[in-house]
């Protein structure tokens, strides 16, 4: 071939190459499908059956507690991976809290791309309305991410904010992670008595009552509840429409940088006081939640409701929810790395713990809620396991100078563990979040005013 041709072809091929890389097909795979590519991935013929909700169901859940355990050591936060001792707070910022990231992104949660889309926020709508007898201005945003990437996929995060409109400067915010409309919509038909608002004010307006804001941002906006979804939303964005590794971020982890691009917004808007910015979350969106406060630091204070397992919850305490329904049916909410721990592992072999998650957040208020542990009124989510994950924190508060629980010994329902950073509370009902409201909201004023 003529020099003079080949140069030409190359040109062209360089000047098409940007096009090209632009130009993705998200590969479409059923929820199966991309459980068992990862299983082939990690060589991993099969695994234990996730537990059962129901007693009568097959492979029930532990509802005994003299059958929970811990029957292995709980990873000790305050003890660096070669045996040492931490003792002091230096110790814990430059040695031990980077390796319980690095053993968190590895082996549960998976690892944050280096490169994540930009976000372009679009203020899509401001109105003046009442919430209860209190004026307030709402904004609904969309962020939307550069798909320059992966034009195919298109990814806006959705997001409500509500500040009181007579407020004389920036307020605080507690943002919850929720439930699309349409979804409550949804479900508030299929399930009227779980989704009725019970009588007295709802959170927000118990929030305005104290003069802060309220926010909503719908997670599933930027990473779909699905394994399916996985070459969408944003983990296909930033793999171009490809199904992902074993080492890379889980559903979880996308929620949780979702809120921390919303953290990004509430920082240029001068009616939130940004550095105090609360989080919240029920049930999955609770895991979400703990997971945003333990990787960004920004986050000024938390409630966690009803997290359970891959939350608040100890991995070793085996009650109700356990590490084989991550595995299986929520695989993707995980990193592929972690169905290891349901076969040929176990969870006596996953080298962290919900203890040590809690700890990443410290010394940063933090309010652990759960419903009863009886079943099946919240004994799914496992109400003993979060507090011992708490108290097993406790230590790395109180080395960096915070108050933790104050006591390991797990209390009765209604006892408010609410005199230091750390606390905890079982409220008496079912799987909400409601019953606790108001005691997180007299707990945070300590913090936020």
């Amino acid at each position: 071939m003529r020099p003079a041709r080949t140069l030409a072809i190359l040109t062209a091929l360089t000047l098409l190459a940007p096009l090209a890389s632009a130009q993705c097909t998200p590969v479409q795979l059923t929820a199966a499908q991309a459980h068992q590519r990862m299983m082939d991935l990690l060589h991993i013929a099969s695994i234990r059956p996730g537990f059962s909700g129901s007693p009568s169901g097959p492979n029930p859940a532990n509802y005994d507690e003299s059958k929970a355990g811990p029957f292995s050591p709980v990873p000790n936060p305050l003890v660096l991976t070669n045996g040492k001792p931490v003792t002091s707070a230096k110790m814990w910022w430059k040695q031990r809290r980077p390796q319980i990231v690095t053993l968190f992104d590895e082996d549960v949660l998976g690892k944050t791309p280096a490169h994540t889309p930009a976000v372009r926020w679009e203020i899509v709508s401001t109105t003046n309305e009442m919430n209860g007898d209190i004026p307030v201005i709402t904004k609904k945003l969309l962020g939307h991410l550069d798909n320059s990437a992966c034009p195919a996929i298109n990814v806006a995060i959705q997001l409500t904010l509500s500040t009181p409109a007579n407020a004389k400067g920036p307020v605080p915010v507690i943002m919850e992670l929720d439930l699309s409309p349409e979804v409550m919509a949804m479900l508030a038909k299929r399930f009227p008595n779980l989704f009725r608002q019970p009588a007295g004010p709802t959170w927000q307006q118990q929030v305005l009552a104290k003069g802060w804001g309220y926010a909503s941002y719908i997670p599933t906006s930027v990473q779909a509840d699905s394994a399916a979804g996985l070459t969408e939303g944003v983990i296909g964005l930033v793999n171009r429409g490809q199904p992902s590794s074993p080492d890379d971020w889980g559903v979880l982890k996308a929620w949780a940088w979702g809120a921390s691009r919303a953290l990004d917004y509430f920082e240029t808007d001068k009616a939130v006081d940004a550095k105090r910015v609360g989080i919240t979350g029920h049930s999955r969106y609770g895991k979400a939640s703990l997971i945003a406060m333990a990787y960004d630091p920004r986050f000024a204070i938390g409630y966690i409701s009803s997290s359970g397992e891959g939350g608040a919850k100890l991995y070793r305490h085996i009650y109700g929810e356990g590490v084989g329904n991550l595995a299986s049916d929520e695989y993707y909410w995980m990193d592929g790395n972690f169905i290891k721990y349901d076969g040929p592992l176990t969870v006596d072999d996953i080298p962290v713990d919900a203890n040590e998650l809690i700890a990443l957040v410290a010394p940063r208020p933090v309010f652990i809620s759960g419903g009863s542990s009886a079943q099946p009124a919240d004994g799914w989510i496992d109400a003993k396991g979060m507090f011992l994950a708490a108290a097993g924190a406790s230590p790395v508060y109180e080395l960096l100078g915070a108050r933790g629980l104050g006591t390991s010994v797990f209390p009765p329902p209604l006892t408010s563990l609410t005199t230091g950073a750390l606390a905890f509370r079982q409220h008496d009902q079912g799987h909400t979040p409601v019953p606790n409201w108001p005691f997180f909201i007299s707990w945070a004023q300590t913090w936020l005013q």
